[in-house]
C-alpha cells in the first residue's frame, strides 16, 4: 500500500477544492428590474381596467346631496364602520367605480325618516332618499370581498334607473340585525303610503 507524502497530500487537496462561485450581479439586477417592470405593467393594466368600468358607467346619474336640515331630524340608527364597494344589484362581482362609488374608505351611517346618509372621509358622501331604498340583508360577499356569514350589511337602493347593491361592515356586527329591521321597515312604510296615494 503506498502512502502519499504530506506534499504529495497539499497538492491533491489543492486540485480537488472548488473555488466558490460568484454571485452574477448583473443576472440579479436584471432580475429585479424585469419584476418591477412587471409589477409596474400589472398596476397599468389594473388603473385601465378601473378607468374603462368608469366610462361605461358615465351616464349614472349623479348622486344626491344631503338635505338641508337633516342632522335636527330624529335619527333612527348610526353606525360607524367601514364602506367597502357597491355593484349592480344581484350581481355581487359587477363593481361601480363611478362618482367614487368604488372607492373603500371609512363610513358614517345615519338613517332618519327622510334616508339614509352615508358619510365617507377622503371619499364621496352620497344620500339616499327613504323613497329610493329598496331593502338591506345581510350577506357576506360583495365586489370580490368575502367576509364571514353575516359580516356584511348590504343596502339596496335606486339610482335614477340603477338598482345598486352597497355593502358596509359596522364594527360591532352585532349592529347589522337591527339594521336590516329598521331599513326594511322604512321601505315598507314609504311604498305602502306611495300606494294609498295612487289608490287616491
Amino acid at each position: 500500500m503506498t502512502t502519499l507524502s504530506p506534499t504529495h497530500q497539499l497538492y491533491r487537496l489543492a486540485a480537488e477544492q472548488k473555488s466558490a462561485e460568484v454571485t452574477d450581479w448583473s443576472a440579479r439586477i436584471s432580475w429585479v428590474i424585469g419584476l418591477i417592470v412587471l409589477i409596474a405593467f400589472v398596476y397599468w393594466l389594473m388603473r385601465q381596467g378601473w378607468k374603462w368600468r368608469g366610462s361605461l358607467q358615465s351616464g349614472l346619474s349623479d348622486l344626491a346631496a344631503t338635505p338641508d336640515g337633516f342632522a335636527d331630524g330624529d335619527k333612527l340608527l348610526t353606525l360607524t364602520g367601514r364602506y367597502h364597494a357597491s355593484t349592480t344589484a344581484g350581481q355581487w362581482l359587477d363593481r361601480i367605480v363611478a362618482h367614487g362609488l368604488g372607492t373603500r374608505s371609512r363610513v358614517e351611517l345615519t338613517l332618519t325618516e327622510q334616508g339614509l346618509d352615508v358619510v365617507r372621509p377622503g371619499a364621496t358622501d352620497f344620500f339616499v332618499p327613504a323613497a329610493d331604498l329598496r331593502e338591506a340583508r345581510t350577506d357576506k360577499a360583495l365586489a370580490g370581498k368575502v367576509l364571514p356569514e353575516g359580516g356584511l350589511l348590504v343596502i339596496t337602493w335606486v339610482l335614477g334607473d340603477q338598482l345598486i347593491d352597497s355593502g358596509f361592515r359596522s364594527d360591532h356586527s352585532a349592529e347589522h340585525a337591527a339594521w336590516v329591521e329598521a331599513v326594511n321597515g322604512l321601505t315598507t312604510t314609504h311604498l305602502t303610503s306611495t300606494t294609498e296615494g295612487t289608490a287616491r
